[in-house]
């Protein structure tokens, strides 16, 4: 297997900006337990081993069950989410597959029936900013767990 770049040294003024642009989301509409479903479920359908083991580990620090954590890859059948919770996972797929002909109004206005305008923006900002991070980590083959204790990961006691 061939060395990867390590994107943080390379490019330290672009991972500083990801970095700050990322904890902007803690003053975010969107609640922190719900920003962990759309980071594991963005993650998972990314391949991010990194990013998935990091939010994870993160839910759990933040409080989220179990159950929850094994069914967010099906969140569709589970009965353990709510419409708020449905919408903004359904909405996390939708922009992370990107259809070909863009986003349906049928989606949309399922997204909107939950969410204000502000925190449809935040959320979607949210989604954008978690598949940055996969793109990073799948790329540069971002080791899982290997920022556990730079990120206080450790409390999750998941290693």
């Amino acid at each position: 297997m061939a060395q990867r770049v390590n994107y943080m040294q390379q490019s330290p003024e672009f991972f500083k900006k990801m970095m700050e642009f990322s904890n902007a989301e803690k003053n975010s509409a969107i609640e922190e337990k719900l920003r962990d479903l759309v980071h594991i479920r963005a993650s998972q359908i990314n391949g991010c081993a990194f990013c998935l083991d990091m939010h994870v580990k993160e839910a759990k620090i933040h409080g989220e069950r179990e159950l929850r954590l094994y069914h967010t890859s099906i969140w569709r059948e589970s009965e353990l989410f709510s419409p708020r919770e449905r919408a903004a996972l359904e909405w996390t797929e939708t922009l992370t597959k990107l259809p070909e002909h863009g986003v349906s109004d049928d989606i949309y206005l399922r997204v909107r029936e939950q969410f204000s305008e502000k925190e449809i923006s935040d959320l979607t900002f949210s989604i954008l900013a978690i598949n940055a991070w996969n793109r990073l980590n799948v790329g540069f083959r971002g080791v899982p767990g290997s920022a556990d204790a730079a990120f206080g990961l450790t409390k999750a006691g998941l290693n």
